[in-house]
């Protein structure tokens, strides 16, 4: 069973976490769709991330954006 943490940071630290994992569900977001359709995004950088299947990728992302729906959840209750 996981462990369930209470941390505390204030709002700049919080919000640099979130922009964070934003950039992380985006590059496994980026990194599905290159491996459904083998084409790079245009006119940007793009480092793809190491996984072999779009479905890995897609379970990742979808993981981040879960930790980010709940930090949001979690601050909209302390507003």
């Amino acid at each position: 069973m996981a462990l369930t943490y209470r941390i505390e940071l204030n709002d700049l630290d919080l919000g640099q976490l979130l922009d964070g994992l934003e950039t992380r569900a985006e590059s496994w977001e980026r990194t599905a769709e290159h491996l459904r359709t083998d084409t790079m995004p245009e006119g940007e950088f793009f480092l793809a991330e190491e996984c072999s299947k779009p479905e890995e990728a897609d379970d990742i992302a979808k993981h981040y954006r879960s930790i980010i729906r709940k930090i949001h959840s979690q601050m909209e209750a302390q507003s």
